[in-house]
Order: structure tokens, then sequence, then C-alpha cells
């Protein structure tokens, strides 16, 4: 990190509790196995020692595996419960995909001969048709989980769901795919399927099962539990996308990525499933969600009847900013995907207010709090007036069932008051890039323009301030049950504003408690109660919940 990029970090963790989780690397780190690391059973060993003998030869070693797949899938004819046949099935699939992409194969365009070590050819055809069709394989790298392992302050221990098949990952290579589909995880796609390969007499054919959708595969006439590999492709997007950078530029420097809030889905469409929408918090992306989640997806009644969507945005702005990006996008996503079902709210720390925002009328109330005259009386050119308008005057959503909460800063922290504080507040800068307007804007408020420009994401966390005291007088719309994960950091303290003060270190529980909750869980922790067990055990008890 540069030196002036780790004192500005230092600034503000200082001024605001360490608000950040870590620097700017360190979320995930990938590693290639050596060949000796992935043979674990002896079977296995054997068949990568038979292998090298076709070392020079990459069809012949193709067709060995294949060979090594076939006798392996008659054994779990015989008996589906071999465990032993399973991981040598799944080895040898592994292994093909493996060879297909170093060799930069191509069986989906044409089928390739492979020879058999007996006296015939394999015909291997690659049936890619991607997540509901959506993908062309010359766009993606497809490899094997297993060749991988992972570490990083954002990646937990290693974990497979067993079952028959050779868990991959696909990553595309250089198309947009926001383009395709403005939607998408991404720019760039990371996706986990597993692979399976079907024998009918010398053909064989490689096709790929989507293990968010099935819990199952079928191989002839024989259906098998699916094996999948949940953690892969987003640990290895952490790695290669290393969003840290990108999370501090967007706190520091928001005007310069105004219009880069997005909404997302981190898997195809399913009407059948509930959207659960993760908003993350100050100075961090939805990369804060992958533990929970990977932990979330490795729950089969989860997969069953949810989907998850993710919501980032430049966290220098206010969080009123934002939420009127979310409003706008969730219209344009129920025009996408009409009669989707309701959504399920997760919002940490900042998140957390943005969440509140979904399910409020807030009338005139806030824009009272900022302005003393209605928006037709200030003066405002058309632009700016209806700008504002969305920021401040909005209704609830009428598609969002239920919200989390954890961590969330309600009622603000004072930590961004102190005289750090407020030098950080100085550093994230104006988040409107037009001076002129943001002059206007601030000089028209009842501040009086004390600022010179309008609040950003840390000047709004000022416990005091006229618009965070506004919101906490409105209420959310009647019927929409919430929930509370707040943090305690072991020290003790008051309830209410009384010093000492129950906390996590950045938030104090006075600011993260809501009457009103259905439950509301206080977790020995820091800031980070999404990282913690307790904390995702308490959003999947929410989610099963949910369905009853």
């Amino acid at each position: 990190m540069p030196g002036m990029c780790r004192c500005i970090y230092a600034i503000l963790v200082q001024a605001l509790g360490a608000l950040c989780l870590v620097g700017c690397s360190g979320y995930s780190e990938v590693r290639k196995k050596p060949t000796s690391a992935i043979a674990i059973t002896a079977e296995q060993q054997s068949m990568q020692e038979g292998s090298r003998q076709f070392a020079k030869q990459p069809l012949a070693q193709i067709g060995f595996y294949l060979d090594s797949a076939n006798k392996a899938r008659l054994k779990l004819l015989s008996d589906p419960s071999d465990s032993g046949a399973q991981s040598s099935y799944n080895f040898a699939v592994s292994r093909i995909v493996e060879i297909i992409d170093l060799q930069r194969l191509t069986p989906w365009d044409r089928a390739i001969e492979c020879p058999s070590t007996g006296n015939k050819n394999w015909k291997l055809e690659f049936n890619f048709r991607g997540p509901h069709g959506q993908f062309d394989a010359a766009d993606f790298v497809i490899v094997p989980t297993d060749r991988y392992d992972f570490k990083g302050k954002l990646v937990g221990d290693r974990n497979f769901k067993p079952g028959v098949g050779a868990p991959v990952m696909i990553s595309s290579r250089t198309k947009d795919y926001t383009k395709v589909d403005p939607f998408a995880q991404g720019k760039s796609v990371y996706y986990g399927l597993t692979a399976a390969i079907e024998f009918i007499g010398t053909n064989a054919k490689i096709f790929l099962n989507d293990p968010l959708q099935e819990e199952t595969l079928r191989i002839g006439d024989q259906t098998y539990p699916m094996a999948a590999d949940f953690q892969a492709p987003l640990a290895l997007a952490l790695a290669e996308l290393a969003p840290r950078k990108a999370e501090l530029s967007a706190m520091f420097n928001p005007a310069e990525h105004k219009g880069e809030a997005r909404l997302a889905r981190l898997q195809p469409y399913d009407p059948k499933k509930i959207p659960v929408l993760f908003i993350h918090g100050l100075s961090n992306s939805q990369a804060t969600w992958i533990p929970m989640i990977e932990s979330l997806r490795n729950d089969p009644v989860i997969r069953q009847h949810y989907q998850f969507w993710v919501f980032s945005y430049p966290t220098g702005a206010p969080y009123p900013v934002p939420a009127a990006s979310l409003r706008r996008q969730l219209d344009q996503i129920g025009e996408q995907h009409p009669g989707h079902k309701d959504i399920v709210v997760v919002g940490h720390s900042m998140g957390g207010m943005i969440s509140r925002l979904l399910i409020t009328d807030s009338g005139t109330t806030l824009w009272d709090a900022v302005f003393e005259k209605p928006p037709g009386k200030m003066g405002f050119d058309q632009s700016t007036r209806e700008t504002l308008s969305d920021w401040l005057i909005f209704k609830a959503r009428p598609n969002v069932s239920r919200v989390i909460y954890a961590s969330a800063s309600h009622r603000g922290s004072e930590g961004a008051t102190n005289r750090l504080g407020r030098i950080g507040a100085r550093l994230v800068g104006n988040p409107i890039p037009d001076g002129v307007i943001s002059g206007e804007i601030a000089a028209a408020s009842r501040s009086g323009g004390s600022r010179g420009r309008i609040p950003n994401s840390i000047d709004v966390l000022d416990p005091d301030s006229p618009f965070l005291l506004a919101v906490d007088t409105l209420p959310p719309k009647p019927g929409i049950p919430y929930h509370s994960l707040i943090g305690d950091r072991g020290l003790g303290g008051n309830l209410d504003r009384t010093k000492p003060e129950s906390s996590d270190g950045v938030v104090p529980y006075w600011s993260s408690h809501l009457d009103g909750a259905e439950s509301e869980l206080l977790i020995p922790s820091k800031h980070w109660t999404i990282l913690e067990t307790e904390g995702i055990a308490e959003v999947r008890r929410i989610l099963h919940l949910h369905l009853r």
C-alpha cells in the first residue's frame, strides 16, 4: 500500500474504530497444488502413475483417464454407494477436464478421438451450456477445483459436498457479461459446476451440472448424489479480482465512482427461489459476504429455496444516495423478472442503514430535516430537485418480506464526530463531483453550507445529525418482520448512551438496537458479526424460519 494510502487508512481506522476489515490484500490467495498432493487414495495414485507413460501424448492421456472413469462407473452401477469408485470416477473426470484446459482443446466445438488402452478409440464430446445455457465455452476457463487450495481472511477451511462428479469452476476470459445482462455477477463471471461423463459404447460425453439447481445427477440409468465445491469459485474471484483497492477508492473518492452502485445476482435467476439480498457496509464491498454465502450454500434447504443477490456501492457517498439507486435497480430487476418472490434483505453496518430505508415510508420527514422549504419552493432546477427528491422522499418497497440487520449503525457512531473522525470526513471529501451543485445544495440546507458541500458517508454517521434523528422517527412498514444481530466485544457497558457503553468497538448497542425486532441476538464479537459462526448460524436460522 502506498505511503499516503497507509496514512489515510490508519487515520480512518482510528477515527471509526477499525471499520475496515483488512488492508489492501489478504482476502484470498490461491495456490495450485503439486501433482503429488492431488491423488489421495491408493487407486488415485495408481491412476496418476499409470498416466505418466502418456505424459507427452495428451490425447492418449485423456483416453487413459476415460478408461479409468468408465471402469469406476461400472463399479458404481453395481454399488452406487461405493465411495472408492466415487472418488476414482471424480478424480479421472477432473484430470480429463484439466488436460483439456492445459492443452487448449475444444471438444465443445468438435469431438476429439482419444486412444484407449484397449483396441478402440474414444470419441469425446463436451456438452457445455453453462448455468442455464447462458454462456459459451469459448469465453471461459474451465478447471477442476481439486487442483487448488485457498487461504485468506475471507476464506475458511476447505469444504466439499460429497457425491459423484468432478467439481469445476468456470471463470470468464475477456467478455464483459454486464453488457449481456445488467444484473450479471459482474464484468467477470465465476461459477461452480459439476462435471460428469456419460458413456455409450465408445462415445463419451462430458456434461456440466449446476449444484445450486440440482442435488443429484444422472449418469445413464443411475442417479447419484452430486458432488460440489461451493468455496472455490468465490475464493478464486476474491484472489483474481482483488477488490480491496477498489473498496478504498470508492470510499475516499466517491465522486469518481458515481453511477457504479449495482445490484447483481450471484447465480442464474430462478422464479421458484426467494432472493436474499446482501448489502455491505462502509469501506467494503460484496466480498465481505463470501464466507456467509459459502456457508449458507452448504445447507441443502437453503440451496433449494433461496437465491443470492448482492448490492455494491461507493461507500463514501451518504447512504440515502445508494439507497435511491438500489430502489431504482429493484424496479428494473422487477421488470426483467416480473413476479419474482419477495426479497429477504441482510444488511451489515451502513448496509443495515440502507436496508432500513427499504421498509420505510419517508413522507417529507427527511426532506424537512434537511431543508426549510418544500421541494417546489427551493429554487433548484428540475434535475437537482428530482435528484434530491429521489434521495429524501420515497415509499417502502412493496416486495421486501423480511430484514436482518447485522451490526447496523442505525443511530450513527460517535467515532464519526471526534477529531480524527472529522479529519476522516474531510479525506472522504465531496460525494458529488460538481462543486457548484454541491455548494448550492449545501447552502440551501438547514446547516447553511457550513461544510461547503453535501454530507458524505462519515458526516451522516453523526448521532446528533437532524437527518439521523429524523430517520429514527420513521416506523417500519407494518407486517415486515426484522431481526438484529448485535456485537459485544466483551467489555460490558450500558445499553443506553450512558458511558461506558456496550459496543462492538465501532457501533454501540444503543445505535444497533431497534424496538419491535422479532429477535435480537447479542454476539460476543467485534463489529464483524457476519463473519462469526454465531452470526452465520443466526442468519441460517432466520432463513429457515422464513420458510415457515
